[in-house]
């Protein structure tokens, strides 16, 4: 038995006429009349009681039109939600992010993607950029947005943010007093940071930098995210060095200065395997350009 039959099966029981049921298949009418045939001799009993004048459907019929308008409606809607799928337009994405993307470019992303595919799932996962990394290369994740840089060569990213980084201080801090602090001025500090293991290269990249400015930071205490560093500066445990947008978070007791000079900068990308190639991804990928137009 093959869907073709019970599509003319049903019309000929709708149209309860085999000329009407042939011209509406765009098919010759010999042609379903032996295609009935054989579903009959399929099944084991006729569906319709044929006169020259007339086409009813046996009882057996009637319990069998009900039945395959539902496997046909079954099978169109499997279609439909498949063609949705293959379009992106329909699934699972998971989503991994650092807590620092969520003042501002995870939100913006998700409201659109939201908007323009309201039928995919959209999970999220707070994980350091160096659990996003792993989560990828497990499959835990689709799409991570991390902090850069990374050393993940089967990694793929797209920037989605460039800020730069100030330093975070207590509020009484005699430093609060500069406009913006010259770096070498930090020499002396405690540092509260994110950890190494944690902030892989983003961790690599301020230790670089404080190397720049002619010292090796002195760090007391190391965290995972970066609201906890506010709330360690806040205590008065020591300084940080933090994307601007971490001053979204609020938090009494601290201030954020500039760094004198060229400001350096740090960037938080969208990134995915390299080797997958799902329209979920290129869809999401497509909405985080859009939402973030000045960086492409």
């Amino acid at each position: 038995m093959e869907l073709r039959h019970l599509r003319y099966f049903v019309a000929v029981a709708e149209e309860l006429h085999f000329g009407r049921a042939a011209t509406r298949l765009a098919i010759m009418q010999p042609s379903l009349s032996q295609q009935i045939q054989q579903l009959e001799e399929e099944l084991g009993f006729p569906l319709f009681l044929r006169t020259k004048r007339s086409v009813e459907l046996t009882d057996a019929g009637s319990v069998f039109l009900d039945a395959a308008r539902q496997v046909l409606i079954q099978v169109q809607e499997a279609k439909q939600a498949a063609q949705r799928a293959h379009r992106g337009e329909a699934g699972r994405l998971v989503i991994g992010y650092i807590s620092s993307s969520t003042y501002d470019v995870l939100p913006l992303m998700l409201h659109l993607f939201r908007e323009r595919f309201p039928q995919v799932e959209v999970a999220l996962r707070e994980l350091t950029t160096h659990e996003q990394l792993r989560a990828l290369e497990e499959g835990a994740i689709q799409i991570g947005l991390i902090r850069l840089p990374i050393n993940a060569p089967w990694v793929s990213v797209q920037v989605v943010r460039r800020e730069p980084i100030v330093c975070v201080l207590p509020e009484q801090h005699l430093l609060a007093a500069y406009e913006r602090i010259p770096g070498a001025l930090l020499a002396q500090e405690p540092f509260v940071l994110q950890s190494r293991q944690q902030g892989s290269g983003y961790h690599v990249y301020l230790m670089k930098l404080c190397l720049g400015y002619g010292f090796t930071p002195n760090v007391v205490q190391e965290v995972t995210q970066m609201h906890a560093i506010v709330g360690m500066v806040a205590a008065g445990i020591g300084v940080s060095l933090v994307p601007l947008s971490t001053q979204n978070i609020r938090s009494q007791g601290v201030v954020y200065r500039e760094l004198e000079g060229d400001a350096p900068i740090t960037e938080v990308a969208v990134a995915w395997r390299s080797d997958t190639h799902s329209r979920l991804i290129q869809n999401f990928l497509s909405v985080a350009r859009e939402a973030t137009p000045d960086l492409h």
